[in-house]
């Protein structure tokens, strides 16, 4: 596999197949849905975290030093973003196929792991996006700029078809984007000898 599809494929995949996913996904959360809201969750449940690879391998294209702290933002999404399936997805499913209460205990808390993921997700694009602006300089903006409008949609969409679903379309595109022109020739032989000149110096 060449060096730009290793890089394509990570950060592309992930949101292709929640976008998938988040087609079907009920709302609100009925009885009579409750049993596919639980089932849709646990399958995002490993998805969500891979979400944060995209900022982070894309930010390490523009330096590796700086992408370790976008990789921690990004790391806290992931966290954030599986309680939050936990919790308002699995558990909230399970609880409405009882008809049992305490949805509205669970949910308000799971409102505030969607808040701390969906504020990551944000930070940490819009860091990886500056950080590979100096090596993609114009060329960042149209990648950067739906990279960036995605995640603050995914923020207040959730998956909710269609602008959830859309949230993940957007970042696949995106990152999918600043990959291509990250492994442009130029750029990435630029790369090579801004890394080169970092090891002499050393």
């Amino acid at each position: 596999m060449s060096d730009r599809y290793r890089l394509m494929v990570p950060v592309t995949v992930p949101p292709l197949l929640i976008a998938a996913v988040g087609l079907s996904h009920p709302s609100p959360l009925t009885v009579e849905m409750a049993e596919h809201w639980q089932l849709i969750h646990t399958i995002l449940l490993f998805l969500f975290p891979l979400v944060a690879l995209g900022p982070w391998l894309v930010a390490r294209r523009g330096s590796p030093a700086a992408a370790v702290v976008v990789g921690v933002v990004a790391y806290v999404y992931a966290t954030a973003y599986t309680a939050l399936d936990v919790l308002a997805g699995i558990a909230g499913g399970a609880i409405k196929a009882a008809e049992a209460g305490g949805l509205g205990i669970i949910f308000p808390v799971a409102a505030n792991f969607e808040l701390v993921g969906g504020v990551a997700l944000v930070l940490a694009s819009a860091l990886s996006v500056g950080i590979v602006s100096r090596a993609l300089g114009w060329w960042v903006v149209p990648g950067g700029v739906l990279v960036i409008a995605s995640a603050w949609l995914h923020w207040q969409a959730h998956v909710y078809p269609p602008r959830g679903v859309l949230s993940m379309v957007g970042l696949a595109a995106g990152w999918g984007l600043l990959a291509w022109q990250l492994t442009r020739p130029g750029v990435a032989a630029r790369d090579v000898a801004r890394r080169d000149r970092t090891v002499t110096t050393d």
